[in-house]
């Protein structure tokens, strides 16, 4: 038994039926949602070779109980996370999809994405403010970094910051 072998654990009843409405609308092409909509693309992604990292304070279950992308375990201690499920045998030991949950200091976590995704340009590296008014927190590195670092000092950035709650763009 693999140890991120999902036919051998027991998952929350409601995840599970979460799960099985997402393969149904897949294969039907319909009801697709916003949480198997950003699962496909990130998937689709992991599957092409880049690498995907999102963290904020609720990113692994998700701050409307839509990501899943940890599926955790009701008999053992441990997840299985579906997206890097995708990644080719050869590759599993390397980590392509990672979703990390973060501490409640949006402005320290906002300042380590934004200098991980200036050293790892070819990862997509996603913040998310678990509500949009946590932003308030890392407003002076909004302000001072991430928006102006291009004018300021011509350094660009794909770091992508997400705002629930309406408050996205």
């Amino acid at each position: 038994m693999l140890p991120n072998d999902p036919s051998q654990g027991t998952f929350h009843r409601l995840v599970k039926k979460i799960f099985e409405a997402r393969q149904q609308a897949v294969s039907s092409g319909k009801n697709i949602d916003w949480g198997t909509a950003e699962a496909l693309a990130f998937a689709t992604l992991v599957q092409d070779g880049f690498h995907v990292r999102i963290s904020g304070q609720d990113v692994e279950r998700g701050t409307f109980s839509h990501r899943h992308a940890h599926v955790f375990y009701q008999d053992r201690d441990g997840y299985y996370n579906p997206i890097n499920n995708i990644i080719p045998e050869s590759d599993k030991g390397v980590r392509k999809f990672i979703a990390s949950n973060s501490h409640l200091s949006e402005f320290a976590v906002l300042g380590y994405e934004l200098g991980y995704a200036q050293t790892h340009p070819n990862t997509l590296t996603l913040w998310e403010a678990q509500f949009g008014d946590f932003a308030n927190g890392a407003q002076v590195i909004i302000d001072q970094f991430l928006c102006s670092g291009e004018a300021k000092w011509n350094v660009k950035n794909g770091l992508v910051v997400l705002l629930p709650h309406g408050y996205d763009g």
